[in-house]
């Protein structure tokens, strides 16, 4: 018998929800042997059904081999923080899973929760890839690659089209908002680094954004610019999520310098020589301020933040027009005058994906059906 175990567990879910599946591997925790290996296909689940349900069978399999205390290891950083007691199980379909885990995990003396990088958990991760190949009756080889996630065979697609995108891994999905409406954005005024609350409509405007996103599956955490009107948009979704709210420096809003306040009018007839240039332009800055090119900069290293801190998982992002737009310009691959041409209303929601590999995907542009 062995008294202590590691428990490495993992589930998916091909389209969230779609074709689900988990996988968990039991370890002797001094010697690292494989002391059981679990798996098998949930048929149409979510990602966070498959996490927990891989969790509660790598907890079953251990107790069933003695184990008195158990170290379990998983990338889903909402199972782990649910379990430890630090964040609330809200999602209703959750909760008995939950339960169960907890019921679990009770004929155990220990049991201790981390969060590791999905790269960190490859071997639950294949079997939970397994039982969903299997499950769809499919192979799981492109020649000598395997394709996480969606797959091919040979070159041909075998999943489903809406799915289907041939980049390997699990991306970071990122549920883009833009804040809601202030006095300087309902005056069509530059509105950058000031600190202004939100509009009673803007506020009507983050409660609608809050209710579209409540029911949304797998996401892990809302992180928000440190601008209040962001901070005022992004409390009502982290709330109806029940995931935490941080924030990140790195979205905060382009420094319009001296036109800070102005109308564009207003801006062009200050400085009509350097507006015109910045209307073209994206390495002109305002006067005293930050160029486009600066904020992409800075938003692109927010971004590979992010996808080190939070791996495979969806997090909503709370932040304003211009790194909203430079998230989607990376997406795309896209050159700078995707700035000047793309609109973005205030608290529509925009939906990009990056995956280990480097690809991308954009699945949704400034959606406000919420708002009508």
């Amino acid at each position: 018998m062995t008294r202590h175990v590691v428990i490495e567990a993992d589930g998916g879910s091909r389209g969230n929800p779609g074709p689900a599946g988990y996988g968990a591997v039991v370890r002797d925790a001094a010697t690292g042997e494989v002391l059981a290996e679990v798996s098998e296909g949930l048929g149409t689940a979510t990602n966070n059904v498959a996490e927990y349900s891989g969790l509660i069978a790598g907890l079953r399999a251990a107790a069933e081999l003695g184990a008195e205390t158990a170290d379990v290891r998983l990338d889903s950083k909402l199972v782990v923080e649910q379990m430890s007691g630090r964040w609330k199980v809200k999602q209703p379909h959750l909760q008995p899973l939950a339960g169960e885990a907890t019921g679990q995990a009770r004929r155990f003396d220990k049991v201790a929760y981390t969060w590791i990088p999905r790269a960190a958990n490859a071997h639950a991760d294949r079997l939970a890839n397994e039982a969903m190949d299997t499950q769809a009756g499919k192979r799981a080889v492109v020649g000598e690659r395997e394709m996480g996630g969606d797959r091919a065979v040979g070159g041909e697609q075998t999943a489903p089209p809406s799915s289907w995108t041939g980049a390997p891994g699990t991306p970071t999905r990122l549920l883009l908002l833009r804040h809601g409406q202030t006095a300087h954005s309902a005056q069509r005024r530059y509105s950058g680094r000031g600190d202004l609350p939100l509009t009673e409509l803007g506020e009507q405007q983050a409660s609608a954004a809050a209710r579209r996103l409540s029911p949304m599956d797998g996401v892990s955490a809302v992180v928000s610019s440190p601008l209040l009107r962001a901070r005022q948009t992004a409390h009502p979704v982290a709330d109806a999520l029940g995931v935490p709210l941080t924030l990140h420096e790195g979205l905060i809003e382009t420094d319009f310098g001296a036109w800070e306040g102005l109308t564009f009018a207003e801006a062009r007839e200050r400085d009509p020589d350097t507006h015109a240039r910045w209307l073209s332009d994206t390495s002109v800055a305002a006067p005293g301020g930050e160029s486009m090119d600066a904020v992409h900069r800075r938003v692109r290293r927010a971004r590979d933040e992010l996808i080190a801190a939070h791996g495979a998982t969806t997090l909503v992002v709370v932040t304003h027009v211009t790194p909203v737009k430079s998230l989607l310009r990376m997406a795309l691959d896209a050159g700078p005058s995707l700035l000047y041409r793309l609109h973005l209303d205030l608290a529509s929601l925009s939906i990009s994906e990056f995956y280990p590999d480097g690809a991308a995907s954009v699945r949704l542009v400034n959606d406000t059906s919420h708002l009508r």
